[in-house]
């Protein structure tokens, strides 16, 4: 029987500037330590809106100020269908309180992302929803299934 897992990424923006976080993985490769957005898996009794807002706030001590849904994504993992759900999250201000979760963070602009994240596909949607190399503008977000 397959199980259904969703997923929320928290793209955290503030004057033009994403956050990143630096987050283990696995000792059994050769660099565990991966640059990403927030992210985190969807606890049971909890809505996805609610879980970005929470993870933004308890993972880096930034006050989310709106969010908005981004862009969804799924992959399958031997009997488990990953829904993704990524939001735009504006906060509050730059300062930056991690937690043990994470072992660094970087402040960047869209052009530098390629130079901290290596996940090609993320880096795909980052520009096919207008982040990377073109105007990020509102109305021309879209939700795709």
């Amino acid at each position: 029987m397959s199980r259904i897992s969703v997923k929320v990424k928290g793209i955290v923006e503030y004057k033009g500037k994403y956050l990143l976080i630096q987050k283990w993985y696995d000792d059994n490769i050769v660099n565990p330590y991966k640059w990403e957005f927030i992210d985190c898996e969807v606890e049971a009794g909890k809505g996805p809106d609610e879980t970005v807002i929470d993870s933004v706030e308890t993972g880096v001590g930034l006050g989310v100020e709106s969010s908005k849904l981004f862009y969804t994504w799924t992959y399958t993992v031997g009997d488990i269908f990953h829904i993704g759900i990524a939001y735009l999250c504006k906060v509050d201000g730059d300062i930056v309180l991690m937690s043990d979760d994470y072992s660094d963070f970087v402040w960047v602009t869209p052009e530098q992302f390629a130079d901290y994240i290596e996940d090609t596909n993320l880096l795909n949607d980052l520009e096919k929803h207008h982040i990377i190399g073109g105007n990020n503008d509102d109305d021309q977000l879209e939700l795709n299934v």
